[in-house]
């Protein structure tokens, strides 16, 4: 039996343990802490009045409702639109709900039905209460992995991350941070069926199908490589291909459910390109003409490719072994995946989150165990502590310059 094999015969409960559990929840709520009074100074103090609407909910709540959150309070009061929102030419389709994944909303109406309060506040409640969740299983996750304490420090920079704050607004960052990081450790513990269920949620979620497909790909045929020292059970074929259904039909289950409801096949994709003014997206090509945008014709590629040089060193060098091969996979999947998908502007913050297991690396903790240099806890911990602080100064930064909404129109978090 490997080493990776022995990990993976160890109980969840012994990986969070009581003690391990209570580190990261006080963690997160430490972090939590800060990024909720960095919200509330911009909300009261600094937010244009006129966004709010004078109602008796709270300021704070209202302000945490703005952006993408408008669309996931109209989605759990009003839902989905049975036709496509045209403009006057009668065929450009207009930004609609149909963009947006549905369990978030979902989950705040079902709160909203059980408590009566207002959608501002089950938005937050869901957010908040699914970040704890997220924490943990990341945090269970690492453990696996890289140990105690390179979790922990992976837990303290994602909690600290400058768009963290979405943790506790109405976003789906919790949401998909959660279903991702289960995803993958079930992949990592070789559970088949229950990622394949998994994946099929996080179709409803946040369109990551694609990157996550490809993790359960190289897991499986890693399995299947293996088979000569581990012999794979004719159950455990059916499982295997199970995990990999299951991902592909994540990628497709929102975009059915659109075609379902409205009648018109592609109505995901058209509602998507909306946001591009009607245009649609050219693989890799946004992604080009945004860095080209910035810094010139020739210097945008170059730091395209320095980019890239810098992620594969990251990933792909002795100081991330420890992560091992689903979580490499992962990173470099997604970062590919939004590079050639995305029309990367300010949410780019975001979606960058869920190269969580980065931030291991970063923390200088992604060693392969029993591997690398001897670092002193106190010098680890001393990194780990300055990135974070770092990274909580940039949250000012990200709220007060994208999250804070400037009338009549202003860059999206």
């Amino acid at each position: 039996m490997t080493v990776a094999d022995a990990r993976r015969t160890v109980p969840v409960r012994r990986l969070l343990d009581a003690r391990f559990l209570a580190l990261v929840l006080l963690l997160w709520t430490v972090l939590r802490l800060v990024s909720g009074v960095i919200l509330w100074q911009v909300a009261h103090h600094h937010q244009d009045q006129s966004v709010y609407d004078g109602s008796s909910v709270p300021v704070f709540f209202q302000f945490a409702v703005l952006w993408d959150g408008q669309w996931y309070e109209q989605i759990a009061t009003q839902g989905y639109p049975g036709r496509l929102p045209t403009g006057s030419d009668g065929t450009s389709v207009q930004q609609n709900p149909w963009a947006f994944y549905p369990i978030f909303p979902l989950l705040a109406r079902g709160v909203m039905a059980l408590t009566g309060v207002s959608f501002a506040v089950a938005g937050v409640a869901v957010a908040t209460v699914l970040g704890y969740a997220a924490a943990v299983v990341v945090a269970g996750l690492l453990r696996e992995q890289v140990g105690r304490w390179g979790a922990l420090a992976g837990v303290t920079l994602l909690g600290a991350y400058p768009s963290a704050p979405t943790f506790q607004v109405a976003y789906t960052e919790s949401l998909a941070l959660l279903l991702l990081a289960a995803a993958l450790w079930l992949l990592v513990r070789q559970r088949w069926w229950a990622a394949a269920l998994v994946a099929l949620l996080t179709g409803l979620a946040r369109p990551v199908a694609l990157p996550l497909g490809l993790v359960a790909l190289v897991v499986v045929v890693a399995r299947w490589r293996g088979r000569a020292a581990r012999p794979v059970p004719r159950g455990e074929y059916a499982g295997m291909a199970a995990a990999l259904v299951g991902c592909g039909l994540a990628g497709l289950i929102w975009p059915a459910v659109a075609w379902w409801r409205t009648g018109v096949p592609d109505a995901y994709t058209r509602t998507m390109s909306s946001w591009r003014g009607g245009e649609s997206v050219t693989p890799f090509l946004p992604s080009i003409e945004r860095a080209q945008w910035l810094w010139g014709d020739v210097l945008g590629l170059v730091v395209l490719a320095v980019g890239a040089g810098l992620l594969l060193t990251a990933v792909l060098g002795p100081w991330a072994a420890g992560l091992g091969l689903a979580l490499r996979t992962w990173c470099l999947g997604y970062a590919f995946y939004l590079f050639a998908a995305l029309d990367p502007w300010t949410s780019l913050y975001r979606y960058l989150m869920l190269l969580f297991p980065l931030f291991v690396v970063l923390a200088g903790a992604g060693w392969a165990r029993g591997a690398g240099p001897d670092v002193p806890r106190w010098a680890a911990l001393t990194r780990t502590g300055v990135l974070a602080a770092l990274m909580v100064a940039w949250q000012v930064w990200w709220v007060w310059y994208l999250f804070q909404f400037v009338p009549p129109s202003d860059y999206p978090p």
